[in-house]
């Protein structure tokens, strides 16, 4: 598996990153287990989780995705970068969310018990929270960092303008800086080339997409009508928003349209989609993930396999009116 640098730092990662947001629902602990222990043999160094997860949960299962991980990490953390995030409702209290002071101290020292470990390489805001002065959620970064609990801070799901202005305040203030960010990204969803992608490359900052196959629809399994039970389509409280993502004609169409140019390049649907996704120059390490080991053998190829130009183009040229058609939603 090949290693790269997080953004400017000198932190090296792996190309693939494995997501463990269905860990604890759709897939039980054994399981779970299995697809980290095939993650490991594929070479995946680099493990995202979240306080919230597993996704799809009710309160009653919040965590449980990181105490998980921290089981499966035991006796190996110094061979894994491992990443997590706050911002989600923890709790019943209302500051049991957010990025205020008080959640983001409360949050890591949680997240930390659940991992058993006693850092996070890189610890990410799940979202922007309009309703905390960002100089406050920076210099609570900052502190973490000085205390040695979390090595890098990130931000996911923040809009261009959101990412720039907070990089410009810790510049100003002199602390710790975002290293990257956590966009949704694939070929039915290209928004971020806009304005994310180009800041992230004029600023160094990481790029780590999620949803890189939309969800499972970009395998090329599905068809339309009712989403089959037991994916992502159905999982808990998040199928809904995955089907308000990507169930959609329109989505089918290009689906099928992209099916021949995998044949021509003679990958499955999952490597093209995965190995488009990488092979943007501001990409760091698309989220995989997986319900099963048996679906990493698909997409840990796409990272031995790079897009050819001229096939990338024709992925360009097919799914640019999703790029158009997202800035009018």
């Amino acid at each position: 598996m090949e290693h790269t640098r997080l953004g400017r730092t000198g932190l090296q990662v792996s190309r693939l990153c494995l997501g463990t947001m269905t860990f604890g629902l759709q897939c039980d602990e054994p399981t779970s287990v299995s697809i980290l222990d095939r993650a490991a043999d594929g070479g995946i160094t680099f493990l995202d989780t979240a306080d919230v997860y597993p996704l799809g949960g009710t309160p009653e299962t919040t965590g449980r995705t990181e105490e998980i991980v921290g089981r499966w990490l035991k006796g190996r953390r110094d061979r894994f970068v491992l990443a997590t995030k706050c911002f989600g409702r923890t709790g019943p209290a209302r500051w049991d969310q957010g990025n205020s002071r008080k959640h983001i101290l409360d949050a890591v020292d949680a997240s930390l018990r659940r991992l058993q470990t006693d850092y996070i390489d890189l610890y990410q805001l799940h979202g922007p929270d309009p309703s905390t002065p960002i100089d406050e959620t920076l210099k609570a970064l900052d502190d973490l960092v000085r205390w040695g609990k979390v090595r890098y801070v990130g931000c996911s799901n923040f809009l261009a303008y959101q990412l720039a202005r907070a990089i410009g305040r810790s510049e100003a203030l002199g602390i710790v800086c975002f290293e990257s960010v956590q966009p949704r990204y694939n070929l039915l969803f290209r928004e971020i080339e806009r304005e994310l992608l180009p800041l992230c490359l004029e600023d160094g900052v990481g790029v780590i997409p999620y949803n890189p196959i939309a969800g499972g629809l970009l395998t090329g399994k599905h068809s339309p009508g009712a989403p089959p039970e037991g994916t992502r389509f159905t999982l808990g409280t998040a199928g809904g928003r995955y089907q308000d993502r990507y169930w959609h004609e329109g989505m089918f169409d290009t689906v099928e349209a992209i099916r021949p140019i995998a044949a021509e390049a003679d990958m499955s649907m999952a490597q093209l989609a995965i190995a488009w996704v990488m092979a943007h120059p501001a990409i760091t390490a698309p989220i995989i993930g997986a319900s099963r080991p048996a679906q990493l053998d698909d997409t840990l190829a796409a990272a031995q396999r790079p897009l050819p130009p001229e096939i990338k183009r024709k992925l360009d040229d097919l799914t640019n009116v999703y790029r158009q058609g997202d800035h009018d939603r």
